[in-house]
Protein backbone atom coordinates (compact mmCIF):
# COMPACT_ATOMS: atom_id res chain seq x y z
CA UNK A 1 0.00 0.00 0.00
CA UNK A 2 2.80 2.41 1.02
CA UNK A 3 4.61 1.48 -2.28
CA UNK A 4 0.75 2.30 -4.23
CA UNK A 5 0.71 6.13 -2.59
CA UNK A 6 4.45 6.40 -3.60
CA UNK A 7 3.47 5.32 -7.26
CA UNK A 8 0.83 7.80 -7.35
CA UNK A 9 1.66 10.81 -5.88
CA UNK A 10 4.40 10.22 -8.56
CA UNK A 11 2.09 9.52 -10.68
CA UNK A 12 0.39 13.12 -10.10
CA UNK A 13 3.56 15.06 -10.06
CA UNK A 14 3.79 13.69 -13.89
CA UNK A 15 0.79 14.79 -14.52
CA UNK A 16 -1.41 12.71 -13.47
CA UNK A 17 -4.30 14.19 -12.15
CA UNK A 18 -7.05 13.32 -9.28
CA UNK A 19 -10.24 12.35 -9.69
CA UNK A 20 -13.55 10.29 -9.25
CA UNK A 21 -13.51 6.59 -10.28
CA UNK A 22 -17.01 6.57 -9.57
CA UNK A 23 -18.14 8.22 -12.63
CA UNK A 24 -17.33 5.38 -14.88
CA UNK A 25 -20.66 3.39 -15.78
CA UNK A 26 -19.49 -0.21 -15.02
CA UNK A 27 -20.88 -2.31 -11.37
CA UNK A 28 -18.25 -2.86 -9.09
CA UNK A 29 -18.30 -3.81 -5.41
CA UNK A 30 -17.74 -2.08 -2.33
CA UNK A 31 -18.31 -1.98 1.33
CA UNK A 32 -20.11 0.75 2.96
CA UNK A 33 -19.73 1.91 6.50
CA UNK A 34 -23.45 1.14 8.18
CA UNK A 35 -22.26 3.75 11.06
CA UNK A 36 -21.80 6.57 7.86
CA UNK A 37 -25.42 5.65 6.70
CA UNK A 38 -27.62 5.91 9.97
CA UNK A 39 -28.45 9.23 11.70
CA UNK A 40 -26.43 10.05 14.78
CA UNK A 41 -27.38 12.08 17.68
CA UNK A 42 -25.80 15.08 16.31
CA UNK A 43 -27.70 15.01 13.33
CA UNK A 44 -25.21 14.85 10.72
CA UNK A 45 -25.29 11.15 9.64
CA UNK A 46 -23.91 9.96 6.38
CA UNK A 47 -23.29 13.64 4.80
CA UNK A 48 -21.06 12.65 2.02
CA UNK A 49 -20.29 16.10 0.27
CA UNK A 50 -18.87 17.30 -3.02
CA UNK A 51 -16.94 14.85 -4.53
CA UNK A 52 -17.02 11.77 -6.74
CA UNK A 53 -15.12 9.29 -5.58
CA UNK A 54 -15.96 9.79 -2.26
CA UNK A 55 -17.90 6.27 -1.71
CA UNK A 56 -14.80 4.45 -2.66
CA UNK A 57 -12.38 6.43 -0.08
CA UNK A 58 -15.38 5.02 2.78
CA UNK A 59 -14.94 1.47 1.67
CA UNK A 60 -14.88 -0.62 4.71
CA UNK A 61 -16.39 -3.55 6.28
CA UNK A 62 -20.26 -3.40 6.54
CA UNK A 63 -23.41 -3.52 3.80
CA UNK A 64 -22.11 -4.89 0.85
CA UNK A 65 -23.46 -2.22 -2.30
CA UNK A 66 -23.37 -2.89 -5.87
CA UNK A 67 -21.63 0.11 -7.50
CA UNK A 68 -23.66 1.57 -10.40
CA UNK A 69 -23.91 4.82 -12.08
CA UNK A 70 -27.70 5.25 -10.94
CA UNK A 71 -27.47 3.78 -7.45
CA UNK A 72 -24.26 4.59 -5.31
CA UNK A 73 -23.34 6.71 -2.38
CA UNK A 74 -21.32 9.04 -4.82
CA UNK A 75 -25.10 9.78 -6.73
CA UNK A 76 -26.45 11.13 -3.33
CA UNK A 77 -22.74 12.83 -2.80
CA UNK A 78 -23.77 14.36 -6.22
CA UNK A 79 -26.22 16.49 -4.61
CA UNK A 80 -24.00 18.07 -2.41
CA UNK A 81 -21.09 18.74 -5.29
CA UNK A 82 -24.47 20.99 -6.98
CA UNK A 83 -24.19 23.29 -3.89
CA UNK A 84 -20.20 23.27 -4.37
CA UNK A 85 -20.47 24.06 -7.61
CA UNK A 86 -23.16 26.68 -7.55
CA UNK A 87 -21.25 28.53 -5.13
CA UNK A 88 -17.89 28.81 -7.35
CA UNK A 89 -19.59 29.01 -10.89
CA UNK A 90 -17.53 25.50 -11.78
CA UNK A 91 -17.57 26.18 -16.33
CA UNK A 92 -15.71 29.45 -15.46
CA UNK A 93 -12.71 28.25 -13.33
CA UNK A 94 -9.41 27.90 -14.83
CA UNK A 95 -8.20 24.22 -15.65
CA UNK A 96 -4.69 23.08 -14.69
CA UNK A 97 -2.82 20.11 -15.58
CA UNK A 98 -0.85 18.05 -12.72
CA UNK A 99 2.59 19.86 -14.02
CA UNK A 100 1.40 22.64 -12.58
CA UNK A 101 0.29 21.66 -9.95
CA UNK A 102 3.15 20.03 -9.01
CA UNK A 103 4.86 23.88 -8.72
CA UNK A 104 2.76 24.25 -5.85
CA UNK A 105 4.69 22.50 -3.38
CA UNK A 106 5.30 24.72 -0.93
CA UNK A 107 8.95 25.16 -2.03
CA UNK A 108 10.76 28.41 -2.48
CA UNK A 109 7.34 30.62 -0.92
CA UNK A 110 4.74 28.95 -4.01
CA UNK A 111 1.52 28.00 -2.83
CA UNK A 112 0.32 24.70 -1.75
CA UNK A 113 -1.87 23.20 -3.92
CA UNK A 114 -3.63 19.63 -4.18
CA UNK A 115 -6.50 17.96 -5.91
CA UNK A 116 -9.38 16.04 -5.15
CA UNK A 117 -11.88 14.66 -7.22
CA UNK A 118 -10.71 16.54 -10.10
CA UNK A 119 -10.59 19.94 -8.26
CA UNK A 120 -7.87 21.74 -7.44
CA UNK A 121 -7.83 23.63 -3.73
CA UNK A 122 -5.40 26.22 -2.45
CA UNK A 123 -4.70 24.75 0.67
CA UNK A 124 -1.77 26.80 1.89
CA UNK A 125 -3.47 28.86 4.99
CA UNK A 126 -4.64 25.72 6.25
CA UNK A 127 -1.74 23.87 6.89
CA UNK A 128 -0.77 25.24 10.12
CA UNK A 129 -4.67 23.81 11.11
CA UNK A 130 -4.33 20.49 10.00
CA UNK A 131 -5.69 18.43 13.22
CA UNK A 132 -3.33 15.86 11.67
CA UNK A 133 -0.11 17.92 11.61
CA UNK A 134 1.43 20.52 9.24
CA UNK A 135 4.16 17.41 8.28
CA UNK A 136 1.49 14.95 7.48
CA UNK A 137 -0.68 17.35 4.84
CA UNK A 138 2.48 18.38 3.10
CA UNK A 139 2.58 14.63 2.04
CA UNK A 140 0.02 15.51 -0.47
CA UNK A 141 1.42 19.13 -1.59
CA UNK A 142 1.24 19.45 -5.35
CA UNK A 143 -0.45 16.08 -5.73
CA UNK A 144 -3.88 14.44 -4.99
CA UNK A 145 -5.38 13.52 -1.92
CA UNK A 146 -7.17 10.49 -2.42
CA UNK A 147 -4.25 8.21 -1.92
CA UNK A 148 -4.15 9.11 2.03
CA UNK A 149 -7.72 9.58 2.39
CA UNK A 150 -8.05 5.92 1.24
CA UNK A 151 -5.83 5.40 4.70
CA UNK A 152 -6.74 8.40 6.76
CA UNK A 153 -10.59 7.74 6.42
CA UNK A 154 -11.91 9.57 9.39
CA UNK A 155 -12.18 12.55 6.87
CA UNK A 156 -15.18 11.17 5.69
CA UNK A 157 -16.75 10.63 9.65
CA UNK A 158 -18.05 13.59 8.84
CA UNK A 159 -18.92 16.78 6.02
CA UNK A 160 -16.41 19.28 7.80
CA UNK A 161 -13.34 18.77 5.94
CA UNK A 162 -14.96 19.06 2.26
CA UNK A 163 -16.95 22.41 3.99
CA UNK A 164 -13.27 23.75 4.88
CA UNK A 165 -12.45 22.79 0.81
CA UNK A 166 -15.06 24.56 -0.23
CA UNK A 167 -13.65 27.84 0.39
CA UNK A 168 -10.17 26.71 -0.95
CA UNK A 169 -11.20 25.84 -4.49
CA UNK A 170 -8.68 27.73 -7.11
CA UNK A 171 -9.66 25.78 -10.27
CA UNK A 172 -10.15 22.37 -12.14
CA UNK A 173 -7.84 19.54 -13.30
CA UNK A 174 -7.45 18.41 -16.88
CA UNK A 175 -10.04 15.83 -17.48
CA UNK A 176 -7.48 13.53 -19.07
CA UNK A 177 -5.18 13.85 -15.82
CA UNK A 178 -8.39 13.19 -13.96
CA UNK A 179 -8.85 10.30 -15.39
CA UNK A 180 -5.48 8.87 -15.51
CA UNK A 181 -5.60 9.14 -11.20
CA UNK A 182 -9.09 7.37 -11.60
CA UNK A 183 -7.04 4.82 -13.45
CA UNK A 184 -4.59 4.03 -10.73
CA UNK A 185 -7.29 4.40 -7.94
CA UNK A 186 -8.96 1.80 -9.70
CA UNK A 187 -5.85 -0.85 -9.86
CA UNK A 188 -5.13 0.35 -5.94
CA UNK A 189 -8.54 -1.35 -5.28
CA UNK A 190 -7.66 -4.42 -7.06
CA UNK A 191 -4.14 -4.83 -6.36
CA UNK A 192 -3.31 -4.38 -2.83
CA UNK A 193 -4.84 -5.58 0.43
CA UNK A 194 -7.53 -3.15 1.89
CA UNK A 195 -5.52 -1.42 5.05
CA UNK A 196 -8.18 -2.43 7.27
CA UNK A 197 -9.04 -5.80 5.96
CA UNK A 198 -7.96 -7.44 9.36
CA UNK A 199 -9.96 -5.44 11.52
CA UNK A 200 -11.17 -7.00 14.88
CA UNK A 201 -14.36 -7.83 15.30
CA UNK A 202 -16.60 -5.11 17.65
CA UNK A 203 -19.33 -5.70 20.03
CA UNK A 204 -22.94 -4.71 18.59
CA UNK A 205 -23.76 -2.05 21.01
CA UNK A 206 -20.74 0.09 21.02
CA UNK A 207 -22.12 3.58 19.49
CA UNK A 208 -19.82 4.17 16.02
CA UNK A 209 -18.58 7.39 14.91
CA UNK A 210 -16.40 5.94 11.79
CA UNK A 211 -15.20 3.01 11.46
CA UNK A 212 -11.89 3.21 9.18
CA UNK A 213 -10.34 3.88 11.84
CA UNK A 214 -12.82 2.60 14.18
CA UNK A 215 -14.14 5.20 16.48
CA UNK A 216 -16.83 4.27 18.83
CA UNK A 217 -18.48 4.90 22.92
CA UNK A 218 -19.87 2.79 25.41
CA UNK A 219 -23.35 3.86 25.12
CA UNK A 220 -24.39 6.08 27.97
CA UNK A 221 -26.97 3.20 29.35
CA UNK A 222 -24.23 0.55 29.58
CA UNK A 223 -21.20 2.94 30.63
CA UNK A 224 -22.20 2.67 34.65
CA UNK A 225 -23.85 -0.67 34.31
CA UNK A 226 -20.22 -2.37 35.98
CA UNK A 227 -18.00 -0.42 37.39
CA UNK A 228 -14.86 -2.10 35.42
CA UNK A 229 -15.88 -1.56 31.76
CA UNK A 230 -15.93 -5.05 30.22
CA UNK A 231 -13.21 -5.17 27.41
CA UNK A 232 -15.84 -5.24 24.66
CA UNK A 233 -17.54 -2.63 25.23
CA UNK A 234 -14.33 -0.53 26.26
CA UNK A 235 -14.28 2.52 23.97
CA UNK A 236 -12.21 2.64 21.06
CA UNK A 237 -10.22 5.46 19.82
CA UNK A 238 -8.12 4.72 16.77
CA UNK A 239 -5.86 7.21 13.99
CA UNK A 240 -4.89 4.18 12.21
CA UNK A 241 -6.23 0.48 11.01
CA UNK A 242 -5.36 -1.49 14.27
CA UNK A 243 -2.05 -3.81 13.61
CA UNK A 244 -1.98 -7.14 12.72
CA UNK A 245 0.39 -9.46 14.18
CA UNK A 246 1.06 -12.79 12.47
CA UNK A 247 1.96 -15.89 14.93
CA UNK A 248 5.74 -15.62 14.39
CA UNK A 249 5.56 -11.80 15.29
CA UNK A 250 3.85 -11.94 17.86
CA UNK A 251 6.64 -15.15 18.87
CA UNK A 252 9.83 -12.74 17.92
CA UNK A 253 8.36 -9.42 19.24
CA UNK A 254 10.72 -7.26 20.79
CA UNK A 255 9.90 -4.19 22.73
CA UNK A 256 13.03 -1.43 22.05
CA UNK A 257 14.13 0.02 24.61
CA UNK A 258 16.17 3.29 23.64
CA UNK A 259 18.68 4.74 25.99
CA UNK A 260 21.13 6.02 23.39
CA UNK A 261 20.95 9.69 23.96
CA UNK A 262 22.05 8.73 27.56
CA UNK A 263 25.29 7.11 26.11
CA UNK A 264 23.79 3.49 26.94
CA UNK A 265 22.52 2.52 23.82
CA UNK A 266 19.32 0.30 22.39
CA UNK A 267 17.85 -2.39 24.27
CA UNK A 268 15.50 -5.04 23.02
CA UNK A 269 13.26 -6.55 25.27
CA UNK A 270 10.92 -9.95 24.67
CA UNK A 271 7.31 -10.13 25.88
CA UNK A 272 8.78 -12.92 28.42
CA UNK A 273 11.33 -10.55 29.57
CA UNK A 274 8.73 -8.38 30.89
CA UNK A 275 6.60 -10.64 31.80
CA UNK A 276 9.78 -12.13 34.33
CA UNK A 277 9.63 -8.61 35.96
CA UNK A 278 7.01 -8.38 39.13
CA UNK A 279 3.24 -7.97 37.46
CA UNK A 280 1.39 -5.31 39.07
CA UNK A 281 -2.51 -4.11 38.79
CA UNK A 282 -3.44 -0.62 38.42
CA UNK A 283 -7.27 -0.04 37.55
CA UNK A 284 -7.27 3.12 35.73
CA UNK A 285 -10.03 5.07 34.12
CA UNK A 286 -9.19 6.52 29.81
CA UNK A 287 -10.67 9.06 28.47
CA UNK A 288 -10.34 10.82 24.98
CA UNK A 289 -9.13 14.39 25.29
CA UNK A 290 -12.22 14.93 22.67
CA UNK A 291 -14.84 13.49 24.93
CA UNK A 292 -18.29 15.50 24.96
CA UNK A 293 -17.23 17.22 21.88
CA UNK A 294 -20.43 17.48 21.00
CA UNK A 295 -21.69 20.05 23.68
CA UNK A 296 -18.96 21.90 22.35
CA UNK A 297 -20.32 21.50 19.03
CA UNK A 298 -23.47 23.49 20.06
CA UNK A 299 -21.58 26.61 20.57
CA UNK A 300 -19.59 26.09 17.46
CA UNK A 301 -18.23 23.96 14.94
CA UNK A 302 -15.05 21.77 16.06
CA UNK A 303 -12.99 19.88 14.08
CA UNK A 304 -12.81 15.89 15.49
CA UNK A 305 -15.45 13.37 16.23
CA UNK A 306 -18.03 14.72 17.77
CA UNK A 307 -18.38 12.26 21.08
CA UNK A 308 -21.29 11.85 23.77
CA UNK A 309 -20.26 11.57 27.10
CA UNK A 310 -19.10 7.38 25.94
CA UNK A 311 -15.32 8.25 24.89
CA UNK A 312 -14.52 7.26 28.95
CA UNK A 313 -14.08 3.34 29.84
CA UNK A 314 -12.15 1.71 33.27
CA UNK A 315 -10.52 -1.02 33.49
CA UNK A 316 -8.13 -3.36 35.58
CA UNK A 317 -4.37 -3.52 33.73
CA UNK A 318 -1.74 -5.71 34.95
CA UNK A 319 1.79 -5.71 33.54
CA UNK A 320 5.55 -4.61 34.76
CA UNK A 321 6.06 -1.02 36.06
CA UNK A 322 8.08 1.13 33.29
CA UNK A 323 10.77 2.01 36.26
CA UNK A 324 11.29 -1.82 36.25
CA UNK A 325 11.36 -2.27 32.36
CA UNK A 326 13.78 1.00 32.18
CA UNK A 327 15.65 -0.30 34.67
CA UNK A 328 15.88 -4.14 33.32
CA UNK A 329 17.44 -1.59 30.11
CA UNK A 330 20.15 -0.24 32.04
CA UNK A 331 18.81 2.90 33.91
CA UNK A 332 19.67 3.06 37.07
CA UNK A 333 19.31 6.39 38.40
CA UNK A 334 16.99 8.20 37.09
CA UNK A 335 17.41 11.19 39.08
CA UNK A 336 20.77 11.51 37.68
CA UNK A 337 20.08 10.80 34.30
CA UNK A 338 17.24 14.18 34.11
CA UNK A 339 19.83 16.52 36.69
CA UNK A 340 23.30 15.62 34.84
CA UNK A 341 22.34 14.73 31.38
CA UNK A 342 19.10 16.40 30.94
CA UNK A 343 16.84 13.55 30.28
CA UNK A 344 13.26 14.85 30.87
CA UNK A 345 11.00 13.02 28.30
CA UNK A 346 10.04 9.22 28.13
CA UNK A 347 8.55 8.96 24.56
CA UNK A 348 6.27 5.95 23.26
CA UNK A 349 5.98 4.76 19.98
CA UNK A 350 3.75 3.02 18.26
CA UNK A 351 3.78 0.21 15.86
CA UNK A 352 0.90 2.34 13.79
CA UNK A 353 3.38 5.00 14.19
CA UNK A 354 1.73 7.00 16.63
CA UNK A 355 4.45 8.41 19.15
CA UNK A 356 3.62 10.70 22.61
CA UNK A 357 5.48 11.31 25.57
CA UNK A 358 4.96 11.93 29.38
CA UNK A 359 7.74 13.51 31.37
CA UNK A 360 10.30 11.81 33.44
CA UNK A 361 9.28 13.13 36.46
CA UNK A 362 5.34 11.37 36.11
CA UNK A 363 7.03 8.45 34.59
CA UNK A 364 9.74 7.21 36.97
CA UNK A 365 7.89 8.34 40.25
CA UNK A 366 7.05 5.31 42.24
CA UNK A 367 3.50 6.57 43.19
CA UNK A 368 2.25 7.18 39.75
CA UNK A 369 1.59 3.88 38.97
CA UNK A 370 2.21 4.21 35.15
CA UNK A 371 2.83 0.23 33.92
CA UNK A 372 3.69 -1.37 30.39
CA UNK A 373 1.02 -3.46 30.52
CA UNK A 374 0.07 -6.76 28.74
CA UNK A 375 -3.28 -7.99 30.10
CA UNK A 376 -6.73 -5.91 30.37
CA UNK A 377 -9.47 -7.15 32.82
CA UNK A 378 -7.53 -10.40 33.72
CA UNK A 379 -7.17 -11.29 29.97
CA UNK A 380 -4.31 -10.62 27.42
CA UNK A 381 -4.61 -6.85 25.65
CA UNK A 382 -7.47 -7.17 22.96
CA UNK A 383 -6.10 -5.75 19.77
CA UNK A 384 -8.32 -3.07 19.57
CA UNK A 385 -6.74 -1.99 23.29
CA UNK A 386 -2.88 -2.74 22.54
CA UNK A 387 -1.83 -6.18 21.76
CA UNK A 388 0.74 -7.05 22.95
CA UNK A 389 1.88 -4.17 24.93
CA UNK A 390 0.70 -0.86 25.87
CA UNK A 391 2.00 2.28 28.17
CA UNK A 392 -0.70 2.74 30.88
CA UNK A 393 -0.47 6.28 32.44
CA UNK A 394 -2.91 6.51 35.04
CA UNK A 395 -4.16 10.53 35.21
CA UNK A 396 -3.66 11.38 31.96
CA UNK A 397 -5.17 11.88 28.42
CA UNK A 398 -5.74 8.56 27.30
CA UNK A 399 -3.41 9.73 24.11
CA UNK A 400 0.01 9.30 26.31
CA UNK A 401 -1.60 6.00 26.82
CA UNK A 402 0.20 4.34 23.76
CA UNK A 403 -1.09 1.30 22.34
CA UNK A 404 0.70 -1.24 20.51
CA UNK A 405 4.46 -0.19 21.91
CA UNK A 406 6.72 -0.57 19.35
CA UNK A 407 10.05 1.12 21.56
CA UNK A 408 10.43 3.20 24.79
CA UNK A 409 12.73 6.18 24.47
CA UNK A 410 14.52 8.65 27.25
CA UNK A 411 14.98 11.71 25.72
CA UNK A 412 15.70 15.49 26.65
CA UNK A 413 13.12 16.20 24.18
CA UNK A 414 9.16 15.32 23.94
CA UNK A 415 8.05 13.63 20.99
CA UNK A 416 7.76 14.54 17.83
CA UNK A 417 4.75 14.73 15.58
CA UNK A 418 1.55 15.56 15.66
CA UNK A 419 -0.05 13.68 18.38
CA UNK A 420 2.85 15.54 20.95
CA UNK A 421 3.73 18.92 19.41
CA UNK A 422 0.87 19.78 16.77
CA UNK A 423 -2.42 20.85 17.23
CA UNK A 424 -3.89 17.53 17.31
CA UNK A 425 -3.97 17.64 21.34
CA UNK A 426 -3.21 21.01 22.24
CA UNK A 427 -6.37 23.23 23.17
CA UNK A 428 -6.27 27.08 21.78
CA UNK A 429 -7.75 29.72 23.40
CA UNK A 430 -11.33 30.26 22.46
CA UNK A 431 -11.19 33.38 20.49
CA UNK A 432 -8.45 31.68 18.14
CA UNK A 433 -9.50 29.54 15.25
CA UNK A 434 -6.31 30.06 13.58
CA UNK A 435 -3.27 28.43 14.58
CA UNK A 436 -1.34 31.15 12.93
CA UNK A 437 -2.21 33.47 15.50
CA UNK A 438 -0.45 30.95 17.87
CA UNK A 439 3.14 29.57 18.51
CA UNK A 440 2.04 26.21 19.07
CA UNK A 441 5.78 25.07 19.86
CA UNK A 442 5.79 27.19 23.40
CA UNK A 443 1.74 25.42 23.97
CA UNK A 444 2.02 22.37 25.88
CA UNK A 445 0.40 19.50 24.76
CA UNK A 446 -2.25 17.78 27.10
CA UNK A 447 -1.12 15.73 29.89
CA UNK A 448 -2.55 15.40 33.11
CA UNK A 449 -6.63 15.17 33.04
CA UNK A 450 -9.01 18.05 34.09
CA UNK A 451 -12.16 16.89 36.39
CA UNK A 452 -15.48 15.56 34.97
CA UNK A 453 -18.87 14.07 35.70
CA UNK A 454 -21.65 12.63 33.72
CA UNK A 455 -25.36 11.36 34.28
CA UNK A 456 -25.69 7.64 32.73
CA UNK A 457 -29.44 7.21 34.36
CA UNK A 458 -32.87 9.26 35.67
CA UNK A 459 -35.84 7.18 36.96
CA UNK A 460 -39.01 8.51 38.55
CA UNK A 461 -39.00 7.47 42.13
CA UNK A 462 -42.95 7.85 42.55
CA UNK A 463 -44.98 5.22 40.14
CA UNK A 464 -48.09 6.21 38.32
CA UNK A 465 -48.57 9.39 35.77
CA UNK A 466 -47.16 12.52 35.99
CA UNK A 467 -48.22 15.75 34.64
CA UNK A 468 -46.60 19.09 33.83
CA UNK A 469 -45.85 21.53 36.32
CA UNK A 470 -45.73 18.41 39.10
CA UNK A 471 -42.58 18.12 41.26
CA UNK A 472 -41.71 14.68 40.85
CA UNK A 473 -38.42 12.94 42.56
CA UNK A 474 -36.15 11.78 39.92
CA UNK A 475 -33.28 9.03 41.08
CA UNK A 476 -30.08 9.78 39.27
CA UNK A 477 -26.85 8.24 39.05
CA UNK A 478 -23.44 8.50 37.14
CA UNK A 479 -19.88 8.87 37.30
CA UNK A 480 -17.18 11.44 37.86
CA UNK A 481 -13.73 11.32 37.36
CA UNK A 482 -10.27 13.77 37.78
CA UNK A 483 -7.25 13.37 36.73
CA UNK A 484 -3.41 13.25 38.46
CA UNK A 485 -4.74 10.70 41.00
CA UNK A 486 -6.88 13.46 42.57
CA UNK A 487 -9.91 11.98 44.61
CA UNK A 488 -13.93 12.67 43.91
CA UNK A 489 -14.62 14.28 47.34
CA UNK A 490 -17.98 15.45 45.91
CA UNK A 491 -20.76 15.24 42.97
CA UNK A 492 -23.43 18.14 43.13
CA UNK A 493 -27.02 17.43 41.41
CA UNK A 494 -29.26 20.22 40.59
CA UNK A 495 -33.28 20.07 39.29
CA UNK A 496 -33.79 23.44 38.84
CA UNK A 497 -30.62 24.62 36.68
CA UNK A 498 -28.31 25.18 39.37
CA UNK A 499 -30.15 27.56 41.86
CA UNK A 500 -30.02 24.59 44.61
CA UNK A 501 -28.15 21.37 44.87
CA UNK A 502 -28.51 17.95 46.29
CA UNK A 503 -25.27 16.15 47.19
CA UNK A 504 -24.92 12.82 45.64
CA UNK A 505 -24.07 9.74 47.73
CA UNK A 506 -20.79 8.54 46.07
CA UNK A 507 -20.52 4.76 45.73
CA UNK A 508 -17.50 2.54 43.86
CA UNK A 509 -14.27 4.37 43.86
CA UNK A 510 -15.08 6.56 46.77
CA UNK A 511 -12.29 4.82 48.45
CA UNK A 512 -9.15 5.12 45.85
CA UNK A 513 -6.17 5.77 48.10
CA UNK A 514 -5.47 9.21 48.43
CA UNK A 515 -3.88 10.81 45.72
CA UNK A 516 -3.75 8.09 43.74
CA UNK A 517 -7.58 7.94 42.67
CA UNK A 518 -7.02 6.73 39.27
CA UNK A 519 -10.40 5.16 38.32
CA UNK A 520 -13.87 6.94 38.42
CA UNK A 521 -16.30 7.23 41.24
CA UNK A 522 -19.99 6.16 40.86
CA UNK A 523 -22.79 8.10 42.60
CA UNK A 524 -26.00 8.17 43.27
CA UNK A 525 -29.18 10.70 43.86
CA UNK A 526 -32.93 11.65 44.26
CA UNK A 527 -33.43 15.28 43.18
CA UNK A 528 -36.44 17.17 43.19
CA UNK A 529 -37.48 17.96 39.75
CA UNK A 530 -40.30 20.43 38.17
CA UNK A 531 -42.11 18.28 35.01
CA UNK A 532 -41.44 21.21 32.41
CA UNK A 533 -44.54 21.79 29.60
CA UNK A 534 -43.28 19.44 27.59
CA UNK A 535 -43.05 16.63 29.97
CA UNK A 536 -39.42 16.63 30.76
CA UNK A 537 -37.61 16.79 33.57
CA UNK A 538 -33.74 17.82 33.33
CA UNK A 539 -30.62 17.51 35.81
CA UNK A 540 -27.30 18.96 36.03
CA UNK A 541 -24.17 17.52 37.32
CA UNK A 542 -20.78 18.91 38.50
CA UNK A 543 -18.11 17.26 40.30
CA UNK A 544 -15.59 18.61 43.09
CA UNK A 545 -12.53 17.09 43.29
CA UNK A 546 -9.88 16.70 46.35
CA UNK A 547 -7.73 20.34 45.29
CA UNK A 548 -11.59 21.71 45.72
CA UNK A 549 -11.53 21.86 41.60
CA UNK A 550 -15.28 22.50 40.80
CA UNK A 551 -16.40 21.65 36.83
CA UNK A 552 -17.37 25.15 35.36
CA UNK A 553 -20.90 26.08 34.64
CA UNK A 554 -20.68 26.78 30.54
CA UNK A 555 -18.47 25.21 28.30
CA UNK A 556 -18.27 28.83 25.88
CA UNK A 557 -15.27 29.74 27.98
CA UNK A 558 -13.48 26.63 27.52
CA UNK A 559 -14.23 26.28 23.38
CA UNK A 560 -11.41 25.41 21.32
CA UNK A 561 -11.29 24.85 17.49
CA UNK A 562 -10.26 20.92 18.48
CA UNK A 563 -13.17 20.50 20.42
CA UNK A 564 -10.49 19.08 23.65
CA UNK A 565 -11.51 19.08 27.32
CA UNK A 566 -14.99 19.48 27.69
CA UNK A 567 -15.50 19.49 31.62
CA UNK A 568 -18.05 22.00 31.81
CA UNK A 569 -21.75 20.91 34.04
CA UNK A 570 -23.31 17.68 31.97
CA UNK A 571 -26.57 18.41 31.34
CA UNK A 572 -29.64 15.44 30.59
CA UNK A 573 -33.27 15.28 30.58
CA UNK A 574 -35.65 12.28 30.29
CA UNK A 575 -39.18 12.70 29.26
CA UNK A 576 -41.69 11.68 31.94
CA UNK A 577 -44.99 12.69 31.35
CA UNK A 578 -47.20 12.01 28.12
CA UNK A 579 -48.53 15.47 26.65
CA UNK A 580 -51.46 16.01 24.86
Amino acid sequence: FARSIRQMSAASLRGRGAGGIFQRASCRHFAVAPSLIAASDDCRGWNMTAISGLAFLVASTGISTAYCEENTPSAVARENLEEVTAMHSMDTLPVYESDFVAQHNGEDGTRIWMTYGGIVYDVTDFIPNHPGGSEQIMKAAGGAIEPYWHLYRQHFASDLPMRLMEHMIVGKLKEEDQEAIDEQMAELVDSSDDPYELEPMRHSSLKVHSDTPMNAECPANQLTQSYITPSALFYIRHHHPVPFLKPLEVENYKLKIDLSEMGKGVVELSLDDIKKLPKVEVTATLQCSGNRRSGFNQVMRTSGTSWGQGAISNAKWAGAKLTDVLKLAGLDDPIAAEEELGMEHVRFHSLDGMSSSIGIEKAMNPYGDVIVAYEMNGEPLPRDHGFPLRAIVPGYCAVRNVKWLSAIELSKEEAEGPWQRGLNYKALPPSVTDAKAVDLDAMPGLSEASLFSGITSMALKEGGKVSPGETVTVQASGWAWAGGGRNIVRVDVSGDDGKTWKSATLGDGAKQKFGRAWAWTFWYAEVPVKVREDGTVHLVSKSVDMALNVQPEKCDGMWNVRGLGNNSWFRASATVAEVR
